[in-house]
């Protein structure tokens, strides 16, 4: 016992004598987490999946062609639910999660409990600064039910990180920075300045109200709107000239040079749908940039910016004309700008940088029948008419429906419940009604998902964004290629033209590639989560694009 005890007593000795290998050196010197300098996320609102490669052999080589040969690119990449709108896709894009948990179920819904309907970043609580046009600026986060990666990428690091989002559009600009963002800002159309609202400041940082001062909208009105190539060169587009195609205010047909006018009560809402539109997104993006010392500190920072006119002008003159090409192509020069000025503030290498959309778009409608191609335009008067009378036919008279929006039905919940209707007795006189009409694929009680007869790769999409207490009650399922409204073209569907959108990584931490395996929009934020070594967003429900890092 005591020899035993003895050699127990020199083995720590024995340990202790022993000579510290280098490799031991080197395991125990202190290793610094790393993380790129700035973050710069891209949406392009609208952005179809094929227009990488469209209009490609005119693109520059320090825009499209850059990201593509330098960036990881996912070839098959779509959404995850079936309403692909704008609110909800930038909503998803940054939460890595859907409609159904972050509940931004549209652009607006329709609320039960106050009876009207809710604009998706509507704030009463919060006045607009930076303008005298009230309406535009009571705007916040605060219907989004999540957090979102450039939340996480604050609370990471201890609010040490900047955040700022920009967009046109006050829903592309707020839900991408989230709800601890030190800014967000938009575009007034009435009065011409890029606006916030006093959820982020009570007035306007100095650097905003000096581009203001300037008048960019004023001057590039001006100067109106032509082609930047020749426009015989638009040889991946239709002829100018359609019957389909918007006129913009004060235009006689809708064809090039476009002469410029605003209209009473919104002078400047006309640059939204003109290439201008891009140009003074990427202008204040750049000033948030520099003012905003973004990737200069210790801490990682974070610019989402939201091109949102190819938006309007593909609804106004659709996917094949010579507008929408020529957006692209300056879009494309407007991208370069950006990426020189990011290589000239934090460095090459020294950013990560992602592009993508919140939804895609339809050819139009008129241009699919001239070639013989399954298209149409459902005319939604005549479907509610029929419906309303077959309900009240089948049931009493009765106020049945509250509203509807995204093809969706809101239900008067009080007359069903005082004359013992269920939603599933509407709903068969709504499938009943419409069982022959043009257009309609089917009508599904959205509270009975588990028993609808939807194909399985269409039930995960309506199941996916569909919120108990935000979405309707009963479903119009579109056949493919058909739409409402008379505007050139749209979206909101489950087809690949809606839900296949571009998503491209790029810079830090990102190696150069493509892959071809299914990809969702859900994916991106837990992969920037893994890029930046945070935990990914409260409601993310994506998986890591492990290929794509380094």
């Amino acid at each position: 016992m005591i020899r035993f005890a003895f050699l127990f007593c020199l083995i720590p000795a024995c340990l202790i004598a022993q000579p510290v290998s280098p490799m031991s050196k080197a395991s125990t010197s202190p290793q610094l987490i790393t993380r790129p300098k700035l973050v710069v996320g891209v949406v392009v609102d609208q952005m179809r999946y094929d227009y990488w490669y469209r209009y490609y052999n005119k693109y520059t080589d320090g825009g499209f062609k850059r990201l593509l040969r330098e960036g990881f690119t996912c070839r098959d990449h779509h959404y995850h639910y079936a309403l692909t709108v704008t609110a909800a896709g930038h909503a998803s894009v940054y939460t890595g999660s859907q409609p159904a948990m972050h509940g931004i179920v549209g652009n607006e819904w329709y609320d039960q409990r106050s009876g009207r309907r809710v604009y998706c970043v509507e704030d009463s609580t919060v006045k607009a600064v930076g303008t005298t046009n009230a309406g535009a600026g009571s705007m916040s986060p605060k219907n989004l039910m999540v957090s979102t990666i450039t939340d996480q990428l604050r609370i990471a690091t201890n609010y040490q990180s900047k955040t700022i989002g920009i967009a046109l559009k006050d829903r592309g600009a707020i839900l991408p920075a989230g709800h601890t963002a030190n800014g967000a800002y938009w575009f007034d159309s009435k009065t011409g300045n890029w606006i916030t609202s006093s959820f982020y400041r009570t007035e306007l940082p100095q650097w905003v109200s000096a581009y203001n001062s300037k008048k960019r909208p004023a001057e590039l009105m001006k100067s109106g709107w032509q082609t930047l190539l020749p426009i015989e060169q638009y040889t991946e587009s239709t002829a100018d000239d359609q019957r389909y195609e918007y006129k913009l205010p004060g235009a006689q047909k809708s064809v090039f040079p476009y002469d410029l006018a605003g209209q009473s009560g919104d002078v400047f809402g006309i640059i939204a749908s003109t290439p201008h539109g891009n140009t003074i997104t990427k202008e204040i993006a750049l000033e948030a940039l520099t003012h905003e010392n973004l990737g200069k500190g210790e801490a990682t920072d974070f610019l989402a910016i939201s091109f949102s006119t190819p938006d309007y002008v593909g609804h106004a003159f659709g996917p094949n004309s010579v507008e929408e090409e020529d957006i692209y192509l300056r879009l494309d020069r407007d991208l370069a700008d950006l990426l020189t000025a990011l290589d000239g503030w934090v460095g090459k290498g020294n950013y990560l940088f992602f592009l993508t959309a919140d939804h895609g778009v339809m050819d139009v409608v008129d241009l699919w029948k001239d070639h013989h191609l399954p298209a149409g335009r459902l005319n939604i008067g005549a479907i509610n008419t029929a419906i309303k009378a077959a309900l009240t036919t089948a049931f009493g008279d009765g106020d049945y429906i509250r509203t509807s929006d995204n093809y969706q039905f809101y239900l008067n919940h009080d007359v069903l419940r005082a004359k013992k209707i269920t939603v599933q007795d509407v709903c068969q006189v709504m499938r009943d009604v419409t069982r022959n009409t043009d257009g309609v694929a089917n009508v599904v009680n959205l509270h009975e998902l588990g028993t609808a007869s939807l194909n399985d790769y269409q039930l995960t999409l309506y199941k996916n964004g569909t919120h108990a207490k935000r979405s309707g009650d009963i479903q119009l399922v579109i056949e493919p290629g058909w739409m409402a409204g008379s505007i050139a073209a749209s979206h909101g569907g489950p087809y690949a033209y809606d839900t296949h959108i571009p998503l491209l990584f790029y810079g830090w931490g990102v190696k150069p590639g493509e892959t071809f395996a299914r990809t969702s929009v859900a994916d991106t934020a837990p992969t920037l989560a893994a890029l930046l070594k945070i935990l990914e967003p409260n409601g993310s429900v994506g998986k890591v694009i492990g290929t794509l890092i380094k």
